[in-house]
């Protein structure tokens, strides 16, 4: 039966939606039967129809009629000189108003695809210094292999901090990277923020004022402005989007069908069967599980390994294998791995959370991601469905904002037209997202007020005048204006900056013992570690006992296996999992401290100061060689780099080495010398392929 006929009655209903001008609903419906047409199947009909509700991506050239297609033809742009990809009318829109060189708000659905449209303004525009800030570490690196492979002909495509900037530049950072960049650059052609939503402290608590600075002292150097936010209602009146153009784009590409089986607390036993239930008879395609917490994380793998079977998959065999041998026979990873499953938190490390990525989109791979919240903002991932084990998100209850973000990951263009939502638990009630970004008072101390004066009111004027009198008579008036000029500070709160400042100014002699650190003997370390602890300057993740031992311990981390450290921090009660997390608190939060006490004792202490420099570039690069911790972020794991070290294929240890003149040694001899050499085994293999991906171009 040809499908004009087939599936008449619906695209009728369709189209008298559209006449009464009920476009969303008439676009749901049509996205619900896109999911049961081939599209071999597709009408004239149906193709006039998607014409209409604007969705041309899904249109069928071989079967529209030619005045669809000539409309079609028309949202077709190029995202590389490659490559080119039809957009929906939205995205086209919003193309539009860039390349009209406007600054834009935009909030759209997790669905909508702003990737195509960042890409084929930088293709169209030829913007020479593009940077785009995004939340993660794990966005930056899928961000970086799609922009690489696009444009890295073209483009110097920089990630980490220190890199050599040349005539044309993408910089992809989290905001806390972006802000070592703002001295090195006169201007900007356009400041991409993703998840723009991060510079309110109601969302981003602990990151909220370091984007706020980014926004404001960046913001200033760019000729244009695009921030990115899903589901935003409006925007409160504020200093830092004044300027801009709001668009709020309601307009979705795929549907979600919401299936709920609340349960109650009283209820666990119950809702530990469904879920076992659902993974194991119902739900056969790729699934994303949000636990919300960590323990909640600990709970359902513990379930999970004990009641689900064994999946088949050679790969995910030697995944788990390969797990077991680097990192420790009694983490319930491997176990999971071999169910089928994977785990996606922010603080394994980076390699696993891509890996795990990767093979969840492999379809001999993992089939379902248990996770927290990472997996809202830390990855653009396409699943089938979505089951929400629990409202919380940590601590809290997810609120509608939040919930709406993790259930927008179920469905994909083009992949699946619907997205299934399980829900577990009583949802929060919809509500109006209001996104209200205030100044935050820490950053006070770090701005000029000549610059930022139209920002400002009186009252945070004389703050500024007051900080600036009282770190003079600190530092002096001359030294303070060179670290503030040079934005030298890591730590965003400038009113701690002032009291780690008044702490060793007052107690000189005590921070003499900073020259410790430079010894290479980690016992004489302790007594500095403790003091610096006891200060309490920054969230510390485990108690202070065990944040110095695993310090002491893991300054081997170069020269040991992870099982090896593990069997040293045992006694300290230090597990697999409190080694990423405190590893990560080490290389991000507490470096930036040591940093920021380095450059406030070297001009209060003068003659009797010591350089830390090079102490706290080992914490920093978690007491790798810096490029062996980079290459992380790209996909390669330490354990492969000590192969590759060992072999004798490249020197990591030289100091000389920046991470770009690594890579260029890596592309040239190529990922099967790699493998041949090192003697990798199926799983290494799939490892190195998955790295020379992400800095190869077809």
């Amino acid at each position: 039966m040809p499908s004009e006929i087939k599936y008449f009655n619906e695209c009728k209903e369709i189209n008298d939606l559209i006449n009464s001008g009920q476009e969303k609903k008439a676009r749901d419906e049509l996205i619900k039967l896109l999911d049961k047409v081939k599209t071999n199947e597709y009408s004239e009909l149906l193709n006039h129809l998607i014409r209409c509700l604007g969705l041309f991506p899904y249109m069928q050239p071989d079967s529209c009629l030619w005045e669809d297609n000539l409309v079609r033809n028309c949202f077709e742009t190029k995202v590389s000189n490659k490559e080119s990809v039809v957009l929906h009318r939205e995205q086209s829109l919003l193309l539009k108003k860039l390349l009209e060189r406007k600054n834009i708000v935009v909030s759209a659905p997790t669905s909508f695809g702003k990737s195509f449209v960042i890409d084929s303004f930088i293709e169209i525009q030829k913007p020479k210094n593009v940077m785009i800030i995004v939340p993660t570490i794990a966005l930056t690196d899928e961000t970086r292999r799609r922009i690489y492979k696009r444009f890295s002909n073209e483009y110097n495509i920089i990630t980490t901090v220190d890199s050599e900037i040349k005539d044309k530049n993408i910089f992809i950072f989290p905001q806390e990277r972006a802000l070592s960049y703002i001295t090195k650059l006169a201007e900007l052609d356009i400041l991409i923020i993703d998840e723009f939503y991060k510079s309110s402290s109601e969302f981003e608590p602990d990151r909220s004022s370091s984007l706020v600075k980014a926004m404001l002292k960046l913001g200033g150097k760019a000729k244009q402005r695009y921030y990115i936010a899903p589901n935003i209602s409006n925007i409160q009146e504020n200093s830092f989007t004044e300027d801009m153009e709001i668009l709020n784009l309601d307009f979705n590409t795929v549907y979600l069908e919401i299936h709920k089986n609340c349960f109650k607390r009283n209820e666990e036993k119950e809702k530990e069967n469904y879920i076992v239930h659902l993974v194991r008879e119902e739900i056969d395609e790729k699934t994303l599980i949000y636990a919300g917490t960590h323990s909640n994380i600990k709970h359902l793998g513990e379930l999970f390994v004990d009641r689900l079977n064994n999946n088949h998959s050679l790969l995910l065999h030697e995944f788990s294998g390969w797990l077991k041998e680097n990192y420790t026979d009694d983490w319930i990873l491997p176990q999971l791995i071999k169910k089928g499953l994977g785990i996606h938190t922010g603080r394994i490390h980076r390699a696993l959370s891509q890996l795990q990525i990767k093979l969840f989109e492999e379809d001999t791979g993992l089939k379902y991601i248990i996770s927290t919240s990472s997996i809202i903002e830390g990855v653009n991932t396409s699943a089938k469905n979505v089951i929400l084990w629990t409202q919380m998100n940590g601590r809290t209850n997810l609120n509608s904002f939040s919930y709406k973000n993790v259930i927008g990951r179920a469905g994909r263009m083009f992949k699946y037209f619907i997205g299934d939502i399980y829900v577990l638990e009583e949802p929060p009630e919809d509500e109006v997202v209001q996104l209200n970004i205030e100044f935050p008072e820490k950053i006070l101390g770090d701005l000029d007020i000549e610059k930022s004066s139209s920002l400002l009111t009186k009252e945070q004027i004389a703050k500024i005048k007051e900080y600036e009198q009282e770190m003079s008579n600190i530092l002096g008036k001359e030294t303070f204006k060179e670290l503030k000029d040079s934005s030298a500070f890591q730590i965003p709160d400038s009113y701690l900056i002032k009291k780690i400042a008044e702490d060793i100014y007052t107690n000189k002699t005590d921070w003499e013992a900073l020259k410790y650190l430079n010894s290479d003997n980690p016992e004489y370390w302790t007594k500095i570690l403790y003091k610096i602890l006891k200060r309490k300057w920054f969230k510390c993740s485990k108690e202070y006992s065990a944040f110095v031992e695993f310090i002491k311990v893991v300054s081997n981390n170069w020269n040991k296996t992870i099982k090896e450290l593990l069997d040293e921090l045992r006694p300290h009660k230090i597990t697999i999992d409190d080694f990423f997390s405190l590893e990560r608190n080490i290389t991000f939060d507490f470096s930036a401290v040591l940093k920021d006490i380095n450059k406030l004792q070297l001009k209060i202490l003068n003659n009797k100061a010591t350089d830390i420099s090079k102490f706290i570039n080992k914490v920093s690069s978690a007491f790798l060689p810096h490029v062996v911790y980079e290459l992380e972020e790209y996909g390669l794991p330490r354990m492969i780099s000590k192969k590759i070290q060992k072999a004798g294929i490249i020197d990591f240890e030289n100091e000389n080495y920046m991470l770009n003149d690594v890579i260029y040694k890596l592309k040239n001899l190529g990922k099967e010398k790699i493998a041949e050499t090192i003697n990798a085994n199926y799983f290494e293999k799939y490892i190195i392929d998955y790295f020379y991906d992400g800095i190869t171009v077809e």
